[in-house]
């Protein structure tokens, strides 16, 4: 067979719609995951949390409680991305348990703020630590950042082995760097730092709330743990490499992160840990002397463009999702004939973030809504429970671990966690919900226009 017939037998027969290809293995899923999850917050938000609780070892409960919380939600996850291993992961499982507008309004909240403001915010944290070796004034800044989303728009748009293998690259050369760094913190470092494991710190509301106030932060560290199961329609052997890519993932970043907060609190005093704006920065000063700061700085962008690209690859096969159930512009369930990627969900989730960047409004919407994102989370986990009572005859190749009492567990607290928040930030809160709330009139055009479609 000669090249060209071999070309024209790789491609789908005329009268069939392109489908999205199988493509990534399992180290390419728990890269995805590792990717996702290791941004820039490991590298400064230790320092609010250290506020928040006022000692190393409340700051260290608080790092242990959350990532025990991700684990259960990603144990409770896997049973569900075995059993329904389709594009749009956590939508579907949503859809499944509750129907469509809670599956929507999920979605909406991914598209409008969650996924494509992280989007942002890693894109403009990339230009701020880059403008460290190439200065930039702040237009230049935010050239970089929307030149950075179209980059790996473009890589991810070709295909997503080409997506997976950017960040296999990537997850390995940010996990080693970090490897790297704790074991020269305690090898370079000697001694315990002065000033104590305590820091003064006012908690109006008592510890209980102080300590589900710095929660935030880490969730925040520890987002994107769920993201690997949006892109469930291109992973080969899902019923296996789901479930493995998922624990595996969120158990590596819990042991690293509990890794690095160690070697900040060994080479810096609580209160200096307390006290800085830059964490990561000032351990590597206090380890590697001036230049660590530049070694750090390199790591971070190592680590945001990973998260970047995890997060263009996974996002968009929600939107695929969506559409292909009517609640979504059609044209974003096409799949490429040659890439076989949703390219178009690609491009306009480009689009939006860009424009977040342009605008500059991607920091507010994004913290207005990350709480949100926990209710979805937490009804995304109850979902096993209603599965199991509603469709007992799908097969689950993966029964989550220690049920019922793990993803009760991680019900429970993820709800905790949101009245918490309702409580300690009722402005953030109250917008968050509004911005949620305002998806169920787009929700309803969307219905009505699928129904006289008469599809």
């Amino acid at each position: 067979m000669d090249s060209s017939q071999q070309s024209t037998a790789a491609r789908p027969p005329a009268t069939e719609q392109p489908q999205l290809l199988r493509a990534l293995g399992l180290w390419e899923t728990t890269a995805i995951v590792i990717g996702i999850m290791i941004g820039t917050a490991i590298f400064l938000v230790p320092a609010d949390i250290t506020r928040s609780v006022g000692s190393r070892n409340a700051a260290l409960a608080v790092w242990a409680v959350t990532g025990v919380l991700s684990l259960f939600g990603a144990l409770s996850f896997a049973e569900l991305a075995a059993m329904m291993p389709q594009a749009g992961g956590q939508y579907v499982y949503l859809r499944e348990a509750f129907g469509s507008l809670v599956a929507f309004l999920c979605g909406w909240a991914f598209f409008l703020a969650v996924q494509s403001g992280g989007i942002s915010a890693l894109a403009v944290g990339f230009a701020e630590y880059a403008a460290e070796f190439v200065p930039m004034s702040p237009w230049e800044q935010k050239v970089a950042a929307a030149a950075s989303i179209l980059v790996f728009t473009l890589i991810n748009y070709r295909g997503v082995r080409e997506g997976g293998i950017v960040q296999s690259i990537l997850t390995g050369l940010k996990v080693g760097a970090m490897v790297v760094l704790v074991l020269l913190g305690y090898v370079l470092v000697r001694g315990a730092p002065a000033g104590g494991t305590s820091f003064p710190v006012v908690m109006e509301h008592g510890f209980l709330p102080s300590f589900g106030v710095a929660m935030v932060g880490a969730l925040w560290a520890y987002e994107g743990w769920n993201a690997c199961t949006f892109a469930s329609g291109e992973i080969k052997r899902p019923e296996r490499n789901l479930p493995l890519a998922l624990i595996l993932g969120t158990g590596a970043v819990i042991a690293i992160y509990l890794a690095l907060n160690m070697v900040y609190y060994h080479v810096l005093s609580t209160a200096q840990v307390a006290q800085s704006t830059r964490v990561g920065a000032d351990a590597a000063v206090r380890i590697f002397g001036q230049r660590g700061s530049y070694i750090v700085t390199s790591i971070i962008i190592i680590s945001t463009l990973g998260s970047l690209n995890g997060s263009i690859l996974a996002a968009p096969r929600v939107y695929y999702a969506m559409a292909k159930d009517g609640l979504f512009f059609r044209w974003c369930a096409a799949v490429h004939p040659r890439f076989r990627t949703p390219h178009l969900a690609l491009a306009f989730q480009a689009g939006w973030g860009i424009l977040l960047v342009a605008l500059g409004s991607y920091e507010q919407i994004f913290t207005y809504t990350i709480f949100a994102a926990w209710i979805f989370y937490a009804l995304a986990g109850f979902a096993v429970f209603i599965l199991r009572r509603t469709r007992p005859d799908l097969p689950r190749p993966y029964r989550v671990f220690g049920y019922p009492y793990v993803p009760a567990i991680f019900v429970l607290t993820a709800t905790w966690f949101v009245l918490n928040t309702l409580i300690e930030r009722p402005l953030e809160a109250g917008i968050g919900t509004l911005i949620v709330a305002a998806g169920v009139p787009i929700y309803l055009f969307w219905k009505r226009r699928w129904s006289s479609s008469g599809a």
